[in-house]
C-alpha cells in the first residue's frame, strides 16, 4: 500500500532524513519509533506532501505520489493525523468530521467510523474544543478514516493521553487495520502501544532507519536504549 524508496528531506540547506527507506502492506501496521527530533514528524509531513522531499520515491498502492501537493496525495488515498490533532474547536463533532468528506459526492458519515468510536456518536452535536485530548484524537481518526483511505498515517497519537483512552485506540486501530485492510504507519515513543498494535517496529535516529524487526522478534530491551535520553 506504500513503498519509500531512498527519501532524503531538506530544510534549505540542513538535510534532515538521510535515504529512508521501507513500506506497509495492506492490513498491516508498522510503527516508527524514536526520540524527539529524530526525524519522525518529517518523515510523516514529507509522505502527506507538506515538506517536498529532495530526492526518493514515495508510491501508495503502485501510484508514485512523490511531486504530488498533499491534496492530490489525499485523493490517492493518503490519510494523515498530526501531532496535536489539529481538530477544529468551534465546529461540533459531527462537523468536524464532515469536513473529511468535502470532496466526496455523498456527504454522509460512514455508520462504521461512530461503531468505532461511540464516544462521538454520543457526543456529535458537542464542540470540538469541549473534548478531552483522547477523544479530539479519536475525533481527528474518525475525519481521517471517512476519506476512506488506503493508507493511514498517525503522528505520536498517544501524546498527552490517558492509559484508558491509549487503549481504546489501539482497539480502534486493530480492528479499522482488520476490517478495511488498509495500511497503518504510526509514529510513537509509547513501546507498550506500538506493540499493541504494530506488525512491525523501525527506529528512527538522526534521520535514519537503523532497526528493524517483527513484533514477535522485537528485543523490548534494545528498543527501549533506543527511545531512553
Amino acid at each position: 500500500m506504500l513503498r519509500v524508496t531512498d527519501l532524503y528531506t531538506a530544510y534549505g540547506q540542513s538535510e534532515v532524513l538521510h535515504g529512508l527507506s521501507f513500506e506497509a502492506r495492506a492490513n498491516e501496521t508498522v510503527a516508527i519509533m524514536g526520540r524527539n527530533g529524530m526525524g519522525k514528524t518529517t518523515l510523516f509531513k514529507s509522505l502527506i506532501g507538506m515538506i517536498p522531499s529532495k530526492s526518493g520515491r514515495i508510491e501508495v498502492a503502485g501510484q508514485d505520489v512523490t511531486r504530488d501537493e498533499s491534496h492530490r496525495r489525499v485523493a490517492k488515498g493518503i490519510a494523515f493525523v498530526p501531532q496535536g490533532r489539529m481538530i477544529f474547536p468551534t465546529l461540533t463533532v459531527e462537523e468536524n468530521i464532515l469536513t473529511g468528506l468535502e470532496n466526496a459526492k455523498v456527504k454522509r458519515i460512514p455508520d462504521d467510523v461512530y461503531a468505532l468510536f461511540p464516544v462521538l456518536f454520543d457526543m456529535r452535536k458537542r464542540r470540538g474544543g469541549n473534548l478531552s485530548g483522547g477523544q479530539q484524537q479519536q475525533l481527528a481518526i474518525a475525519r481521517a478514516l471517512v476519506t476512506d483511505p488506503k493508507v493511514l498515517l498517525l503522528d505520536e497519537p498517544t501524546e498527552g493521553i490517558q492509559p484508558s483512552i491509549i487503549k481504546d485506540i489501539a482497539r480502534a486501530l486493530n480492528e479499522i487495520r482488520k476490517t478495511r485492510g488498509i495500511a497503518i504507519v504510526v509514529s510513537e515513543q509509547v513501546l507498550s502501544f506500538a506493540m499493541d498494535v504494530a506488525d512491525r517496529l523501525f527506529v528512527i535516529e538522526g534521520g535514519r532507519l537503523v532497526h528493524e524487526s517483527a513484533r514477535a522478534d522485537t528485543d523490548v530491551s534494545r528498543i527501549k536504549q533506543y527511545l531512553s535520553v
